[in-house]
């Protein structure tokens, strides 16, 4: 770990916390403010769907001014969107919440690349650690998210909006450490340069099929539990600080496992470590399934976030033998638009699911992509011992 690694890493954690902060308000407030229940998930959805329409806008920043003025842009749109969140809900205007967070989606996509900005910072050798370090930082996200959330709930007579101006904070704060990290320069690209190979031969290998899909498989389910796991609790009469617990150990289960889900990859490959990122998805739908206590919340919900970190952190790695360096702006943005995409289908399935179905049946309709995730693996497997 270097300089430049540790502050990316606390990048890393601020971005979470606003990620986390959101998912822990944003559906209670679109709860509050929606004409129709069904609709309490619009503002989470929103903020996947501003990050999967931004993922085009992203690759041509970072491609035209890289990654360090590209990250900056997208603070900015993160201090001014978390803003218009706090004038959305002080005004109690729900389709500004949900145009607000459509826009701080273009600062989720940038966030995304932060893990593939650490694979660049540095040595080849040191590369799966390096991404699965960056995203260890994320405990300062599940840390302070949470509490923040909490803590501010009550602040200035309104609930949460003191939640969203305090993101905006941590938007300032961000761009604090993102001034201070020097990535590597590219060479500069020479007029009629190539770019690669076309963006759909990079696509069709199996090895990108299946790191994309690892990734947004992953993060789908991750984000349909995730979402609908603040309602689904005050539809069982548990108070806001039991769902904020349960969030901080999810999130602290998302990326603690980040100081040493590296070492596993290296030591026993990729492939076996998101195989068993599916075996803990599968076992956290088990225990929700088996009751609504609080226990049963805060197990299954820990099992989710270490499942999807080796999901995650696997995928990542295993994307980075699926394209060359000039290639990486428009391969990075396809995989980023499809977990963007996927997320946005789940985040409106999470809100009605729970409020139609209930969390039994949202828990049962996950076990779909979980199975075909892991199915996708043993192709995988398969196609690499193939002779040839």
């Amino acid at each position: 770990m270097n300089k430049n690694l540790w502050l990316l890493a606390g990048a890393q954690g601020l971005f979470l916390t606003n990620n986390v902060v959101f998912i822990a308000i944003n559906g209670l407030v679109g709860l509050s403010l929606a004409p129709l229940g069904w609709m309490a998930t619009l503002p989470v959805m929103g903020y996947v769907v501003g990050g999967a329409l931004s993922t085009g806008l992203v690759a041509r920043s970072q491609r035209l001014w890289g990654r360090r003025v590209s990250f900056q842009l997208g603070l900015v749109v993160a201090f001014f969107s978390a803003l218009l969140c706090a004038a959305a809900l002080y005004m109690g205007h729900f389709w500004l919440l949900v145009a607000a967070t459509v826009i701080a989606g273009y600062y989720s996509a940038n966030g995304q690349l932060y893990r593939f900005a650490a694979g660049e910072l540095a040595e080849p050798s040191f590369r799966e650690k390096a991404v699965s370090l960056v995203l260890a930082g994320g405990l300062i996200g599940a840390i302070i998210g949470p509490n923040l959330a909490n803590h501010t709930r009550d602040w200035l007579g309104k609930p949460f909006l003191g939640a969203y101006l305090a993101l905006a904070v941590v938007a300032l704060l961000s761009m604090v450490l993102m001034a201070g990290i020097r990535f590597p320069k590219e060479p500069p690209r020479k007029a009629g340069a190539s770019t690669g190979r076309p963006l759909g031969e990079i696509m069709r290998q199996p090895v990108f099929i299946v790191a994309t899909m690892g990734a947004a498989l992953g993060y789908g389910v991750m984000n349909l539990l995730m979402a609908a796991t603040p309602l689904a609790m005050q539809i069982c009469g548990m108070p806001f600080s039991d769902a904020a617990l349960v969030l901080q150990w999810h999130v602290i289960a998302m990326f603690a496992p980040g100081f040493f889900t590296g070492h596993l990859i290296k030591r026993f490959g990729v492939l076996p470590i998101m195989g068993v990122g599916v075996a803990l998805n599968l076992a956290c739908i088990a225990i929700a399934l088996s009751g609504q206590d609080l226990h049963q919340f805060l197990i299954a919900l820990f099992l989710l976030g270490v499942g999807w970190n080796f999901l995650f952190t696997g995928s990542t790695t295993l994307a980075m033998e699926a394209y060359r360096p000039e290639e990486k702006d428009k391969a990075q943005a396809a995989i980023n638009f499809f977990v963007f995409a996927t997320m946005a289908l789940t985040s409106f399935a999470s809100g009605a699911l729970i409020t139609t179905s209930g969390w039994a049946w949202l828990n049962m309709g996950s076990l779909v992509p979980v199975i075909l995730l892991g199915v996708s693996l043993i192709w995988l497997a398969a196609q690499r011992r193939a002779p040839g």
